[in-house]
C-alpha cells in the first residue's frame, strides 16, 4: 500500500512558476493594464504565483481593473491559488477542467505529432507523453472533473467573449480551448513550441483577424501575443 503522504498523482503537487519576471509575464501585465479589458481568462493558474501574479500586476494598473477568472484543475494547486488571492476580490478561481475529457488529443493525434514534427515535444520519449495524458485524464475521472469549464465560466459571468485570454493549461487542450476563447480582443499562448499551443500560433499567424503582438520562440518553449484587428 503507498505511503498515504505521497502524492497520487504528478497533479497534486505543487511546481514552481514559470511565467515570471521575463518578456511573456511583462506583455501579460501589459495586456491586463490596457483599458478597455474588462474579462480575463487564465486557463492553467498553478498555484498563482507566475503568470496569475503578471495579471493581477497588470490589473492593478489598468484604470478599471478588469475581472481576472483563474481556471486551476490540480485540487492542491487551486488550494493555494484561492489562498494566496484570497484578498483580491476580482480575482475568481475555479476548480474545473477547461473543457471535457471527450475534448482532449487522442493518443493517436499525439503519437503522430510526436512522429511529424520537430518540435519540443521531440524533447521527451513518446511514451513519457502519452504517460502526462493519461494522468490528466485519470486526474479529471477519480475528481470528477470532466466539465465544459470555460463555458460555465462565461455563463456565470454573464460574458459572450473574454477581452483577453491565456492558454497554458493541459498540454493536450490547446485546440478546443483556442475554439472557446476565440473572439477574444487578445490571445495569449505559452508553450507554441510543443503540441499545447503549436497549431493555434500557426493558425492565428495565418488569420486576418489577428495580429501577432509579440513573440519568442526561446523564452522556455515559446510564447505568443496576438490582438484582434479592428474593422
Amino acid at each position: 500500500m503507498p505511503d498515504e503522504k505521497t502524492p497520487r498523482s504528478g497533479l497534486d503537487r505543487l511546481i514552481p512558476p514559470e511565467i515570471r519576471r521575463d518578456r511573456f509575464a511583462r506583455a501579460i501585465e501589459a495586456v491586463a493594464a490596457t483599458p478597455g479589458v474588462r474579462h480575463i481568462l487564465e486557463i492553467g493558474a498553478s498555484a498563482g504565483e507566475g503568470s496569475t501574479e503578471a495579471w493581477v500586476r497588470g490589473c492593478l494598473r489598468n484604470p478599471q481593473p478588469p475581472t481576472l477568472h483563474c481556471i486551476e484543475v490540480s485540487a492542491t494547486r487551486f488550494a493555494a491559488l484561492a489562498e494566496r488571492w484570497k484578498g483580491h476580490d476580482f480575482v475568481k478561481c475555479y476548480n474545473v477542467s477547461s473543457v471535457p475529457i471527450e475534448r482532449f488529443a487522442t493518443e493517436e493525434e499525439v503519437s503522430r505529432f510526436h512522429r511529424e514534427v520537430r518540435s519540443k515535444l521531440r524533447n521527451v520519449r513518446l511514451e513519457k507523453a502519452l504517460g502526462w495524458l493519461r494522468q490528466d485524464l485519470a486526474y479529471l475521472r477519480e475528481h470528477g472533473l470532466s466539465t465544459d469549464g470555460i463555458r460555465r465560466i462565461k455563463a456565470e459571468a454573464e460574458v459572450a467573449t473574454f477581452d483577453a485570454a491565456l492558454i497554458d493549461g493541459s498540454e493536450f487542450t490547446g485546440k478546443p480551448e483556442l475554439e472557446e476563447v476565440y473572439g477574444a480582443r487578445f490571445l495569449l499562448l505559452d508553450d507554441t513550441r510543443s503540441f499545447k499551443n503549436w497549431e493555434n500560433y500557426e493558425r492565428l499567424k495565418g488569420d486576418a483577424a489577428y495580429r501577432l503582438v509579440t513573440k519568442s520562440r526561446w523564452t522556455r518553449n515559446g510564447f505568443a501575443v496576438f490582438e484582434k484587428v479592428t474593422p
